[in-house]
Formats: C-alpha cells, sequence, structure tokens
C-alpha cells in the first residue's frame, strides 16, 4: 500500500478489556483494531487524515496474568466541572477516599509485542494543503523520533506502550504455521451512530489478524 506504515509496539503489561465483562477486567487475548488505531493517533492524527488497520502481528505468545488493583469506584458529575469553571472556583475529587475506591481483579496480558500495519484516508475535513505524503512525513518523523500527542498505551493508561517505526520486514510470530479462533472480537466504535460498537470473527492466522472492514458484511453491531 503506498502510504501504509509498520509500527512494532510492546509492553511489559497489557488489558485490551473485553465489553461483556461487566464487573473484572479480562483482556482480549490479543490487541484489538481499536486499541491499534489509538496508538497511532497518539503519534499522528488531525481531523483530515483516518486510520485504517490492516493487519496485527502478534509476535510473543499469549500469556495471561492475574492481578489486583486498586480502581475508581465513581466519576465526578458532569455539572460539578462546568460549575466550577463557571464560578472560577477550584474542584476536588479525592480518589484516595475509602468510599471512592474498590479493589478489583483483573486477568491482563504479559509481555508483549505486536507490530501494526495501517494505512490512512483523507477525511472530508481534509484542506487544500492536506496530503498523503504531508501526513507521512509527518507520521514517519515523530515515530523515529519517539515522539506523541499523549502516552501510546496498550488498553489502558497505566500500562504505556513503547514503539518504533519498522522499516524492514516483520518478524517471524511465534504463531508461525498455527491458525487459533479468537471469538468475537471488538472491531471499533461507530461514532456517527451513537457510538455503536462493532465486532467481528477474529482468526489468527500465521500469528496475524486481518480487521475486515466496519462496512463489510461479516461485521455485527
Amino acid at each position: 500500500m503506498a502510504y501504509g506504515i509498520k509500527l512494532r509496539v510492546w509492553g511489559d503489561y497489557a488489558c485490551f478489556t473485553r465489553p461483556e465483562m461487566k464487573v473484572e477486567r479480562v483482556s482480549y487475548d490479543v490487541m484489538t483494531p481499536s486499541a491499534a488505531r489509538g496508538i497511532l493517533e497518539a503519534v499522528h492524527w488531525k481531523p483530515a487524515i483516518r486510520w485504517v488497520i490492516d493487519r496485527i502481528h502478534v509476535l510473543r505468545p499469549i500469556k495471561f496474568d492475574n492481578v489486583r488493583r486498586n480502581e475508581v469506584s465513581s466519576k465526578i458529575p458532569k455539572p460539578n466541572p462546568v460549575t466550577a469553571m463557571r464560578d472560577k472556583k477550584q474542584l476536588y475529587f479525592l480518589v484516595d477516599d475509602g468510599k471512592n475506591r474498590q479493589q478489583r481483579a483483573s486477568t491482563l496480558l504479559r509481555d508483549v509485542e505486536y507490530v501494526i500495519e495501517a494505512h490512512f484516508v483523507l477525511t472530508d475535513k481534509a484542506g487544500p494543503d492536506d496530503n498523503e505524503g504531508k501526513h507521512l512525513d509527518i507520521f514517519n518523523r515523530r515515530a523515529k523520533k519517539g515522539q506523541f500527542f499523549h502516552q501510546p498505551c496498550l488498553g489502558c493508561r497505566e500500562f504505556p506502550a513503547s514503539f518504533e517505526l519498522l522499516d524492514g520486514e516483520i518478524p517471524e510470530s511465534c504463531y508461525a504455521g498455527e491458525s487459533k479462533d479468537l471469538g468475537y472480537m471488538l472491531l471499533d466504535i461507530d461514532f456517527a451512530n451513537e457510538m455503536t460498537p462493532l465486532f467481528f470473527r477474529a482468526t489468527l492466522e500465521n500469528g496475524v489478524i486481518s480487521p475486515p472492514s466496519p462496512f463489510s458484511e461479516e461485521v455485527r453491531a
């Protein structure tokens, strides 16, 4: 693909939470396409472009780990920040308050490494100065320097993702020659349609997941 990129990402822990698990966090076996898109957007994003995930290569073995974490049990009501900003007052939210903190079990991924193959397309918000070559150069430059708008993460903010631009061949996956059915996986969120979640049947073929187009017949809402 003329304007495609390859980004290698890795980290000690990851959690790509299954939405069907309501109480305890349980991760998918591998990175979801929406999480991969989030990493690319953390490096470079503009309203003029939209990232499309072509393939996700799983390089290391899938390993799970069980931990218990302190999580916030509530969030600030929406009117409170608006009122505080209007009245020029400080807003306090005690995260360490026993009423706002609860301990939950989480099933996480450990010692992960992926290669994201993706490309971008111009949106209807692209201006006369926007072109594919310009945005490709910006992404490559930022990725090579390790720059980002906000810290890329592996599913959760507390699991930062290390990354590097991959110019050469993609390393062989530990699942080369194997086929693994991963069940239904979150593809992305349809923000234009009341934030409807989209799912697809994920299969790991030779260590690679190839997400379908959101408009494909195999995608389920």
